[in-house]
């Protein structure tokens, strides 16, 4: 009797198949989520140019370029995963990302204290490791970020323990018009 079961093939398709199909679903699943990520990366992108685009020519408020982005993330998903949008500004691209420039530096080299020079670029009078928010004025490189938090599509990334919500953060940074002439940064020392 056990050698005939041994030897009886025709259920075996049936085995393969239930081992074969969560491996197959579980792939299929993450291909769509993934291919959904980017595109949505793709959406969030082209929200972003758009928007900035607009904002270097001046003509809108900051309100008015987050709508723009939150128009276009409204054509796929919910605007309300839109969960931040920055506008920092520096005075040229080589500043991007870093506090205002250091000029004259005494020990210790690469941190601000007292007695080193600086290059103010706001021309606030004060050091500033943070970045100037907003739009900018005239020549101004503005880097423009976005975060985008939602929910995954499928449920393979709960299945495997990373998550039930995906995040995408997108940048760019660009220079306004030079529509007007702007003040140029004052050195400043302590």
């Amino acid at each position: 009797m056990i050698h005939r079961f041994q030897q009886d093939r025709r259920g075996a398709t049936v085995v393969e198949f239930a081992i074969i199909i969560p491996v197959l679903c579980t792939l299929l699943a993450g291909g769509l989520e993934l291919a959904y990520r980017a595109y949505f990366t793709a959406i969030i992108q082209g929200a972003l140019l758009e928007a900035s685009r607009r904002a270097t020519v001046g003509d809108r408020s900051e309100s008015q370029i987050d709508q723009i982005v939150k128009d276009r993330v409204a054509m796929l998903s919910n605007p309300a995963y839109v969960k931040d949008i920055k506008k920092e500004r520096f005075f040229n691209f080589s500043n991007v990302g870093k506090p205002e420039k250091i000029t004259s530096d005494i020990d210790p080299i690469g941190v601000y204290n007292k007695g080193d020079c600086y290059e103010d670029a706001n021309n606030n009078g004060v050091y500033d490791t943070n970045f100037d928010t907003g739009l900018g004025t005239a020549d101004d490189i503005v880097r423009y970020t976005v975060t985008v938090e939602y929910p995954n599509i499928m449920p393979v990334n709960a299945m495997v323990g990373l998550g039930a919500k995906q995040t995408i953060t997108s940048s760019t940074v660009l220079r306004n018009q030079p529509f007007t002439s702007r003040a140029q940064p004052t050195v400043r020392c302590d």
